[in-house]
């Protein structure tokens, strides 16, 4: 089977037929030329108005990289014409089907990059397949851009809102997630994490579509509170068990930092030394050295133990079915927390009085909406950053984002390069 007639099978294009095809050497390896030529008698189609107009002149031989051939560079070589639009009342170049504007690759090479670039490394994979990370780049922008333009955003009723840092110095993205379960997906990048940032969010996402959400899973910060209940107030808005356990893990390591560090001033053993997980993980992950560290402790009157004791004992507010009932356990652990006299405990408390009703959303949806997913997906956005190592620019995260979270619709190709 001749070259030729893989091509036509692959990629025929209306008015072009495929012509000479030879070799070009040079000192970085071959590359094959594939010559493309405008059949007899076709007119063109004119750049700024798509409309067919007379040729009556060609310029110099244009190169547009391909899909590389058994690991062979491969380029199509084609002179543009030029075409005496009626509509435009200017002589113009022609458009070619397989390339856009000026671009030096085609469409099928820009596919064929965007496609294995959520595989691989973006600098790795630019040096096998002869071609630069700036072109690897535009490849995945234009794939964002093209599923972008044509996601279906109909039947979104959840959605989960979270932050992550990815540069050092306070450097912020909002993330929104559409957490349904039959769909699971990035839907919106926001830089920094203030008001106006979510307020962009529901600007895009249209008060209609606000309207039509039933659960909203977020964590506790401030300016998403606002605007959420500002923006969608029908939807219940879930404050999830993932952050809540972490601000109280975070207030018993506090406790524990703090009374280590005062045993240690009177010279007293350093029994917590050693002991920070025990603390942190749940009772059924510990290993054995760790439970049997953790069961001495727990014999010892320290303000350690008392804010352990009151973590996992937290740990059955989650078991509740009724609201109500919830929210009694609720009253009467913050007051028993608020009188243990254990200040970064006592905080946690005087938190979870202020957002005691959005607390109990929790059962109102019935456990079936959670930030776990969230989080989960949080993790595979450290993986595409870590994969790309780092990102300097938040166009290039966002780009990075989207085409690897974002679920985003592709074309319908003639032959899907593997």
């Amino acid at each position: 089977m001749q070259l030729k007639v893989i091509l036509n099978s692959i990629e025929k294009y209306k008015g072009f037929i495929y012509s000479d095809i030879g070799w070009d050497g040079n000192e970085k390896g071959k590359s094959l030329l594939i010559k493309v030529k405008p059949r007899k008698g076709s007119k063109g189609f004119c750049s700024g108005c798509g409309k067919r107009g007379p040729c009556y002149d060609t310029g110099k031989a244009r190169r547009f990289q391909y899909v590389p051939l058994w690991g062979i560079t491969v380029f199509l070589i084609y002179a543009m014409r030029r075409i005496n639009c009626k509509t435009c009342s200017a002589p113009t170049v022609e458009m070619v089907p397989w390339a856009d504007g000026k671009k030096q690759i085609t469409k099928s090479f820009e596919w064929f990059l965007a496609g294995w670039a959520k595989k691989l490394c973006w600098k790795e994979f630019s040096d096998t397949f002869n071609s630069s990370w700036d072109t690897v780049f535009r490849a995945v922008e234009m794939a964002v851009e093209w599923g972008r333009l044509r996601m279906d955003l109909t039947a979104i009723s959840s959605i989960g809102v979270d932050e992550i840092q990815w540069q050092c110095g306070h450097k912020y993205l909002t993330l929104v997630y559409q957490i349904d379960t039959h769909c699971k997906r990035l839907l919106w990048i926001g830089e920094a994490r203030t008001e106006a940032t979510i307020r962009s969010f529901f600007d895009w996402f249209t008060p209609e579509r606000s309207a039509c959400l039933r659960f909203i899973a977020s964590d506790m910060w401030k300016p998403y509170l606002k605007v959420i209940a500002e923006q969608a107030s029908t939807a219940v808005h879930v404050l999830d068990r993932f952050h809540i356990m972490a601000h109280i893990n975070k207030a018993i390591n506090e406790v524990r930092a703090g009374e280590a560090r005062k045993m240690k001033e009177r010279g007293l053993e350093p029994a917590l030394k050693n002991s920070r997980w025990c603390w942190l993980k749940r009772p059924e992950n510990l290993t054995p050295a760790q439970e049997t560290l953790l069961n001495g402790l727990l014999k010892m009157n320290l303000k350690t133990v008392k804010s352990y004791i009151l973590k996992e004992d937290f740990q059955n507010f989650w078991l509740y079915k009724s609201p109500a009932w919830a929210g009694k356990f609720l009253d009467d652990w913050c007051l028993r927390t608020m009188r243990s006299r254990i200040d970064p405990m006592k905080k946690v408390a005087k938190m979870l009085r202020r957002h005691r009703p959005l607390l109990l959303n929790w059962f109102v949806a019935k456990g079936t909406i959670s930030s776990g997913v969230v989080e989960g997906l949080n993790n595979k956005v450290k993986l595409v950053t870590r994969k790309a190592y780092g990102f300097k620019s938040p166009r290039t995260i966002k780009a990075a984002l989207y085409h690897n979270l974002g679920g985003l619709p592709e074309p319908k190709l003639t032959h899907r390069f593997c």
